[in-house]
Parts: structure tokens; C-alpha cells; sequence
């Protein structure tokens, strides 16, 4: 636990929230400042920065409750589909330092995008340049 972390304080029960599911080492609430109806953050409830620095076990059971609740908040609030995304670091937009993961409800005609606008313009990359980062991703 972290003294100055509000998912930390959540966790804690410190800080209220509108917990819609637990587990042992993760927890899902919904998000106070929703991008849509039904937002919902699932989180580890160890504190970590960042999604690396989780254990493995840590890492399925988050992941394993986010796969549980995508359909169950869709059928909830009648949503057409969802966006599940990881802000994971600063400079990607993660504006609490707990590692964390969004549920995000979408409707059809909702005016949000494909995720492949958050990094803004995208790069033109050659052949060379693919293999060359594929190469250093499988190393």
C-alpha cells in the first residue's frame, strides 16, 4: 500500500467507491469521473506502478476480472461495445500511479474513436523499420 495513493486508500476502505466486484488481489469500481455510463477501473490491490511491475498472479487476476465484467457492464447499462485500455506510465495519459484498467462502455453513434487515436499521428514506418522493432521486441 501507498499512504498517497487514492486506489490505495480504495482498496483500504478509506475512501469510498461503487465497488461492483473483488477478488483476492484485485478490485473494480467504478470511475467517479466516467468517460462513459458503467466506466469501471479494475486495479491489483497491491500498489504497483505500472502493469510490468506486477507479479504474474497479479496480472491474471486483474485481467481475469476484466475479462469477467466487459459483458456483465454491457448488459448492465444495454451498451453496444466496449473499449478496454491501460494508460500505463505519464507520459501515456495515466494520471494515477497505480496500475490500473478501463472498462469503457460504448453505444453506437457514442462520437469516440478507435483506440488507435491516442497516440495521435501515426508514424510511417518501412519494412526495415517493422523488422528492425519486431526483431527487438522477440530478443
Amino acid at each position: 500500500m501507498s499512504d498517497d495513493c487514492i486506489f490505495c486508500s480504495i482498496v483500504a476502505g478509506d475512501i469510498p467507491a461503487r465497488v461492483v466486484a473483488e477478488t483476492d488481489d484485485a478490485l473494480a469500481f467504478l470511475d467517479a469521473n466516467p468517460m462513459a455510463r458503467g466506466h469501471t477501473l479494475v486495479i491489483p490491490k497491491a500498489h504497483h506502478r505500472r502493469v510490468a511491475d506486477l507479479s504474474r498472479e497479479e496480472s491474471r487476476a486483474v485481467f481475469d476480472l476484466v475479462h469477467d465484467l466487459a459483458p456483465r457492464i454491457e448488459d448492465a447499462i444495454d451498451a453496444d461495445a466496449h473499449t478496454i485500455g491501460v494508460n500505463d506510465g505519464p507520459d501515456a495519459g495515466q494520471e494515477v500511479p497505480h496500475a490500473h484498467v478501463h472498462v469503457i462502455p460504448r453505444f453506437d453513434g457514442d462520437g469516440g474513436g478507435p483506440i488507435h487515436v491516442a497516440a495521435g499521428e501515426r508514424p510511417d514506418l518501412d519494412d526495415d523499420e517493422l523488422d528492425e522493432i519486431a526483431d527487438a521486441i522477440g530478443a
